[in-house]
C-alpha cells in the first residue's frame, strides 16, 4: 500500500504542477514542451521547492511516453514512406552524425578530455531527440515531405545510436573492435529488423483489420496498444531501444490503412505520458552542477545548435532538396536527448568518463530543448533569407536537380543502372575501409614501428615517426584517389542515365546540364565516405594531417562543382533568352494576325522543339497571372516560389521587357508570362502558389495584354 500512495503522489504531483505551467506557457503563446520541463525542474530534487516527485516512478512512467510517442510517429509513416525517403534520409544522417562526432571529438579535446571523453560527447552530439522533435511536430502541426525527411534521418540516427553503444562498449572496457565484431553487430542488428518486418507485416495488418471489422474503438486501442507494447518488448529483449521497437509497430499498424483510426484514438494516451516524459527531462537538470561546467555547456549548445544546422542542412541540399527544405531540416534537428542521456549513462558506468559529462549532457538537451520549437518556427524565414542570399547559379542548380531526378526514376535502364551503383558503391566501401585499416594500424604500431625504423636506419626518434607517417600516407594515397574516382564514376552512372549523349556526330546539347549533376553527385558521394572515414580515424591522428586531407579533397570538388553551376547558369540563360522569343511570336500569332488557339503546329509546338534544344532545364511550362492572382504585386523571395515549391522561374515575359532568369527580387504583375522549370510536382505546385492559369499560345486575351 505504501507503493501505491508513493506512486499516487508523483503522479499528482507531477500532473499538478505540469498542468499549471502548460496553461501558463499556452497564454504566453509559447510550446507547451517547455511548460513541462519547467514543471520537471520544480519537482526535481536540485530545486528548494516542497514539491518533489519520485524520480524512479517517473522515469519508469516516462518510458511509457517515448513508446507511445514513437508508435504515433510511425503510425504516420508507413514501411512506404520509409523506403522513399530512406537514401536521402540515410546520406543526410551520415554526413551529420560524421560532422558531429568530428565536431563534438575536437571540442572534448580542446577542453582537455581524455580521448575516450572526447570520442563519447561526439557521439553525444550526434544523436537527436526523435521524442522531442516528434512532441514539438504536433504542437506546431508540421506535416508533409518536411516531416517525412525528418523522420527518416531520425530513424536512420537510432540505428547509428545503437551501433554507437555495442562499438563505444567494447573500446571502453578494452575488448577493442575487429572487422568480426562489427560484422557481428550489424548481422544481429539486420537480422532483428528483418524478422521483425517480415513477421510483422504478415501478421500486423491483418489482425488490425479483423479487429477493426469485428470490435469496437475499445477493442481496437487495447489490441493497437498491445501490438505497440509487445514489439516494444521484443526490442528491449533483443538490446535495442524500445523506440525503435515502437516505431516499427506503427509503421506495421499504418499499413493496414487504418492508422488514422488507431491515432485518433491513441492520442489523449499518447499526450498524457508525453507529458510525463518531459517532466522526466526537466528533473534531471541539476542547476549547480551545470553553473560548475558552464563553459562547456554554452560551448556545446553552439556546437549542437549551429553544427547540426549546418550539417544536416548539407546533407539534405547534397541528397536534391531545395533550400528551404534543407534549412528546416537542420534547424528541427538541432537538439539532443534520450540516446545522448544512454550514452552519457553508459561512459560513467564503464567508466570511461568522468562525472562531468553526464549533466552536462542533460544541460545541453535541456536548453536545446527549450530551443527546438522556436527554431522550427524560424526555419521558414530563415530558409527564405538564406535562399535570397544564395548565388543564382546555385538556386538554379538546386531548382532542376529535382527534374533530373524525375528522368532518372522514368529512364528505360534504370534497373541495370542498379547493378552499375552496388558495384561502385562497393568500390567505395573498400577504399575507406583501406583508408581506415591503414591509419588505425600506423597510429596503433606506431610505437614499434618507430623503434624498428630508427635501429634500421639509424635515426632520431622525430625522423622515425616522419618516416612511418609519410609510409602511410603513401600506402593510403592509392585508396584516397580511388574514393575520388569511384565517386566520379558514380556521377558519371547517374548523370549519363538522367541526361544521356545524343546521337553520334551531333552537338551534345545536355552537356552543361550532365556536367553539373556530374559535379553534385560526385561531391556528395565523396563528403559521405570521407566524412565517416574522418570521425573513424580522427582519434588516431595528430589533428592537422586528416582535416587537410579532406578540405583539400573537398575543395577540388568544390571548385569544378562551382564552375559547373556557372556554365549551367548559362545554358538555362540562353534558353530562358529563346523561350521568351517564341513566346512573342506565338503570343503575336507569328505576325499573321488573329490566330486562332488551334494553331498549326509550327507555331504551337515551338516549346516542344526548344525542349530538345535545351535539354537539362526540364519541362518549361509556361503560365500566365491574371489580375487578382495571388502572386501578383509580391516579389519571388516574398512568394518563396523556389523554397515551397522546388521550381524555378526561369523567364518571365511581359510587355515592354523580358526578364530572363529573374533575381528574388523581381516583383510580378498582372498579366506576365511565367516560364517555370522543375519536376512536374514541383511545377504544379509553384502554379498553385501562384494561382496562375496555363498559358495558351495565341489566344486572343494574350494577345491583348501583350498589346497594352
Amino acid at each position: 500500500m505504501h507503493g501505491a500512495h508513493t506512486f499516487l503522489l508523483a503522479l499528482t504531483v507531477v500532473l499538478g504542477v505540469a498542468a499549471v505551467t502548460t496553461v501558463l506557457f499556452q497564454r504566453l503563446r509559447q510550446p507547451v514542451v517547455l511548460g513541462y520541463i519547467l514543471a520537471g525542474l520544480i519537482v526535481g530534487p536540485y530545486v528548494p521547492v516542497p514539491l518533489v516527485a519520485d524520480r524512479e516512478i517517473v522515469q519508469t512512467l516516462s518510458e511509457l511516453g517515448v513508446i507511445l510517442l514513437m508508435f504515433a510517429l510511425g503510425l504516420e509513416f508507413s514501411l512506404r514512406k520509409l523506403v522513399q525517403v530512406g537514401p536521402t534520409a540515410g546520406v543526410t544522417a551520415v554526413v551529420q552524425s560524421s560532422i558531429m562526432v568530428w565536431l563534438g571529438f575536437v571540442a572534448g579535446r580542446a577542453f582537455g578530455w581524455t580521448v575516450l571523453e572526447s570520442v563519447f560527447a561526439g557521439a553525444i552530439v550526434a544523436m537527436s531527440s526523435t521524442t522531442i522533435i516528434a512532441k514539438a511536430f504536433d504542437d506546431l502541426r508540421v506535416r508533409g515531405p518536411l516531416r517525412d525527411l525528418v523522420v527518416g534521418v531520425l530513424l536512420v540516427e537510432d540505428l547509428f545510436a545503437i551501433l554507437f553503444m555495442a562499438v563505444l562498449t567494447a573500446v571502453a572496457t578494452g575488448a577493442g573492435v575487429s572487422p568480426g565484431e562489427l560484422g557481428a553487430t550489424l548481422g544481429r542488428l539486420g537480422a532483428f529488423l528483418a524478422v521483425l518486418l517480415g513477421g510483422g507485416m504478415l501478421l500486423v495488418p491483418r489482425a488490425v483489420r479483423y479487429i477493426r471489422r469485428r470490435g469496437s474503438d475499445e477493442t481496437l486501442l487495447v489490441g493497437s496498444l498491445g501490438l505497440c507494447f509487445g514489439f516494444a518488448w521484443l526490442a528491449l529483449a533483443a538490446g535495442y531501444s524500445v523506440a525503435l521497437g515502437a516505431f516499427i509497430a506503427g509503421s506495421l499498424v499504418a499499413e493496414s490503412g487504418e492508422a488514422h483510426a488507431v491515432e485518433e484514438l491513441v492520442r489523449p494516451v499518447r499526450d498524457l505520458f508525453a507529458a510525463i516524459f518531459f517532466v522526466s527531462v526537466g528533473m534531471l537538470i541539476d542547476p549547480a552542477l551545470v553553473a560548475r561546467h558552464w563553459v562547456a555547456v554554452v560551448v556545446f549548445i553552439g556546437l549542437v545548435v549551429a553544427g547540426k544546422s549546418a550539417a544536416v542542412g548539407l546533407g539534405a541540399f547534397l541528397t536534391g532538396n531545395g533550400v528551404r527544405t534543407s534549412v528546416q531540416t537542420g534547424m528541427s534537428l538541432a537538439q539532443i536527448g534520450e540516446f545522448s542521456f544512454i550514452l552519457a549513462a553508459l561512459g560513467t558506468s564503464l567508466g570511461a568518463t568522468r562525472e562531468f559529462l553526464y549533466p552536462v549532457a542533460v544541460a545541453v538537451s535541456a536548453v536545446t530543448t527549450l530551443t527546438t520549437p522556436w527554431l522550427i518556427q524560424a526555419s521558414g524565414p530563415a530558409a527564405t533569407w538564406i535562399e535570397r542570399k544564395l548565388p543564382s547559379r546555385l538556386q538554379t542548380l538546386v531548382s532542376l536537380y529535382g527534374s533530373w531526378l524525375e528522368q532518372l526514376r522514368s529512364a528505360p535502364d534504370r534497373h541495370t543502372l542498379g547493378t552499375r551503383l552496388r558495384a561502385v558503391a562497393v568500390a567505395l566501401l573498400v577504399d575507406a575501409v583501406a583508408v581506415v585499416a591503414i591509419t588505425i594500424g600506423a597510429s596503433v604500431g606506431a610505437p614499434r614501428a618507430t623503434r624498428r625504423i630508427a635501429e634500421t636506419l639509424g635515426a632520431g626518434p622525430d625522423t622515425a615517426r616522419w618516416i612511418l607517417f609519410a609510409a602511410a600516407t603513401l600506402l593510403a594515397a592509392p585508396f584516397l584517389v580511388g574514393l575520388v574516382r569511384n565517386g566520379r564514376r558514380l556521377g558519371l552512372a547517374l548523370a549519363s542515365t538522367a541526361l544521356p549523349e545524343g546521337a553520334a556526330g551531333r552537338p551534345d546539347l545536355a552537356a552543361a546540364p550532365r556536367r553539373a549533376l556530374l559535379a553534385v553527385v560526385q561531391l556528395a558521394a565523396t563528403m559521405a565516405v570521407l566524412l565517416p572515414v574522418l570521425a573513424i580515424t580522427q582519434p588516431f591522428l595528430p589533428g592537422v594531417p586528416g582535416v587537410a586531407v579532406v578540405l583539400a579533397v573537398l575543395g577540388v570538388l568544390g571548385i569544378g562543382f562551382w564552375r559547373s553551376a556557372a556554365e549551367l547558369q548559362g545554358h538555362v540563360r540562353a534558353g530562358a533568352q529563346v523561350i521568351v522569343e517564341a513566346l512573342a511570336r506565338q503570343a503575336s500569332g507569328d505576325g499573321a494576325g488573329g490566330a486562332h488557339p488551334t494553331a498549326p503546329p509550327e507555331r504551337t509546338d515551338g516549346l516542344e522543339r526548344i525542349r530538345a534544344m535545351f535539354p537539362g532545364i526540364g519541362e518549361p511550362t509556361p503560365v500566365r497571372l491574371r489580375e487578382g492572382s495571388p502572386g501578383a504585386g509580391h516579389s519571388l523571395s516574398e512568394l518563396g516560389v523556389r523554397g515551397r515549391t522546388g521550381a524555378t522561374v526561369l523567364a518571365i515575359s511581359r510587355a515592354g521587357a523580358s526578364v530572363m532568369v529573374p533575381s528574388a527580387a523581381e516583383v510580378l504583375r498582372p498579366g506576365d508570362v511565367l516560364v517555370l522549370a522543375g519536376a512536374h510536382e514541383a511545377v504544379d505546385a509553384a502554379r498553385d502558389l501562384l494561382g496562375a492559369e496555363p498559358f495558351a499560345p495565341g489566344h486572343a486575351d494574350a494577345r491583348e495584354d501583350r498589346a497594352g
